[in-house]
């Protein structure tokens, strides 16, 4: 084999070791940002998030710690008044996961309640798209409409509409049933509801399987594997399609 013959290949195998330097780099450094980790469905996907290789970093931002200690683990405590100020240059190419959300009876006020549930939110998704986030997956709720009757789902649905008018890159809406798991707060109202659902569960058949409540960890599995979708823009899922997408999540190697 002649010296020009030599460097060629040598050349050629220093090239693909550099790319498979590079997608192992790419894998590794992949970060994931949640909000809201503290509560029922984001304590459940930060430890998700916490196993999966791909992600080199996760990043949990609210007011206060989550309390968990994990070599990949960063945690931002926010401002209140510009919670995106700290994810400031965090956000491009990282997958953006929003599990926020509160009661108007625990938010004090309507104002308040639509301070957390809409305005919060949409904050931070305004500066995912801004910076070039690879996807964004948010807890919404069943029933969710703009024409709605009910304050409550009234204000998911414009929270939905506004989030589809970003131009975010890939999107995921949930809108699970009543959540089931154990609350670090008290609602003794959803621990009633669910008591008396229980029993009703077997006949929720057909269109009533949408209202099944329904595991905070499934709906956690459900929109980790929903972000990694291969395809792009809008995915909404209601509630009976939730167990479906989570049954289908595969740790990536």
């Amino acid at each position: 084999m002649s010296h020009h013959e030599i460097m060629k290949k040598a050349s050629t195998l220093w090239q693909r070791m550099g790319c498979m330097r590079r997608k192992e780099l790419y894998e590794v450094e992949k970060t994931a940002v949640i909000a809201g980790a503290t509560g029922l469905v984001g304590g459940e996907l930060l430890q998700l998030l916490l196993q999966q290789q791909e992600y080199g970093v996760v990043i949990a931002v609210g007011r206060r710690s989550t309390g968990v200690s994990h070599p990949k683990l960063e945690e931002l405590i926010w401002d209140d008044s510009q919670p995106e100020a700290v994810l400031e240059g965090r956000l491009g190419g990282a997958d953006l996961f929003i599990a926020t959300g509160t009661t108007i009876k625990r938010a004090g006020s309507q104002q308040k309640f639509r301070e957390v549930d809409y305005e919060l939110p949409l904050r931070l998704a305004r500066s995912a798209a801004t910076q070039g986030a690879d996807s964004l997956a948010i807890v919404s709720s069943i029933g969710a409409s703009t024409s709605s009757r009910y304050f409550y789902l009234k204000v998911k649905g414009e929270l939905e509409q506004r989030l589809t008018e970003l131009g975010l890159r890939h999107l995921v809406i949930l809108r699970p049933a009543q959540l089931l798991g154990n609350r670090a707060e008290n609602r003794p109202g959803e621990v009633w509801a669910a008591r008396l659902m229980k029993p009703l569960q077997a006949l929720m058949v057909g269109p009533l399987a949408r209202y099944r409540p329904i595991q905070a960890a499934t709906v956690a599995a459900a929109m980790l594997g929903a972000s990694r979708s291969a395809s792009r823009g809008g995915i909404v899922l209601e509630s009976e399609q939730i167990p479906v997408e989570a049954a289908g999540l595969k740790p990536i190697k």
